[in-house]
């Protein structure tokens, strides 16, 4: 590259950067009508709480970075509150869109997923997780869909859910059940990170490690947790037995990620079930 051309090429690089930061700072533009009420809000973790005193450790847990956020007003008095939170990665967004999101309620293949309610519109997109409320108290559910549609167009990242959905056996598995859980997968502390589903009879999980390593070293702190423990075949290696608290429980280990069923009741078997799951894991 010529010395001419450099601050050229620097100054696009530059340009675009600042592009790509703005994309995810929300304005009242999206929306014909709109004009912003008030500052515009930003936040990181350390001061959170002075946004959402009660729930700001519900984010925080998903490895929250920051927020950018806005609030609109039209001529007839409404209110539109756009606040857009940047997670750690796609699988958080992901996460904490399915704990806010009203599992009695549809979902829409807008972003990775997307949901609308009368006064409340959800969407992950990316490592991005939007939030838009609605004042006064009516149904404003169409300008929300139209809202946040166009609010996707302008913030980037994946528009696929996290891989390891596809890997859980639908076969029993309640709909829209699967969700991510941020520390603590079953409740054991080990378990740091995962996703977990609900089964006609226990629970399915799924918890990727950073190496096959890590992974069989937190399986066998976990077979030292089980009674009557017996190897089946699943995955590289796998085992079933009883936990003290978790019930009936059957582990894989297929490379870095861990998985199978816990919660099993009534002696109920489990073996294929859980091989066929391992079976589905492409780590």
């Amino acid at each position: 590259m010529s010395k001419g051309w450099m601050p050229f090429f620097f100054l696009i690089v530059l340009l675009g950067a600042a592009a790509s930061a703005a994309a995810q700072a929300p304005d009242c533009s999206f929306v014909p009508g709109w004009k912003q009420h008030g500052e515009a809000r930003h936040f990181v973790p350390d001061n959170l709480f002075d946004y959402m005193n009660g729930n700001a450790e519900g984010y925080l847990v998903f490895h929250f970075v920051e927020l950018k956020g806005v609030t609109c007003r039209n001529a007839g008095g409404d209110s539109l509150v756009v606040d857009v939170y940047e997670m750690e990665s796609p699988d958080f967004a992901f996460g904490i869109f399915m704990t806010n999101r009203d599992p009695r309620q549809p979902m829409l293949p807008l972003g990775m997923r997307a949901q609308v309610l009368s006064r409340k519109a959800l969407l992950a997109k990316g490592k991005y997780y939007l939030e838009l409320s609605a004042e006064p108290v009516k149904d404003h559910s169409e300008m929300l869909k139209a809202a946040l549609t166009a609010l996707e167009k302008k913030v980037e990242g994946r528009t696929t859910p996290p891989p390891a959905l596809d890997w859980f056996p639908k076969e029993k598995l309640v709909a829209d059940s699967v969700r991510m859980v941020p520390q603590s997968v079953l409740g054991i502390g080990m378990l740091k990170a995962g996703y977990v589903g609900q089964y006609e009879f226990g629970k399915g999980f799924l918890v990727p490690e950073e190496t096959p390593d890590s992974a069989r070293q937190v399986l066998a702190k976990l077979k030292g947790r089980l009674e009557g423990l017996k190897s089946i075949q699943a995955g590289e290696e796998g085992y079933c037995g009883t936990d003290r608290y978790l019930d009936g429980l059957c582990v894989f280990r297929k490379g870095s990620v861990l998985g199978g069923f816990a919660g099993v009741k009534n002696g109920q078997n489990v073996e294929q079930e859980t091989a066929r799951f391992a079976g589905s894991v492409k780590p």
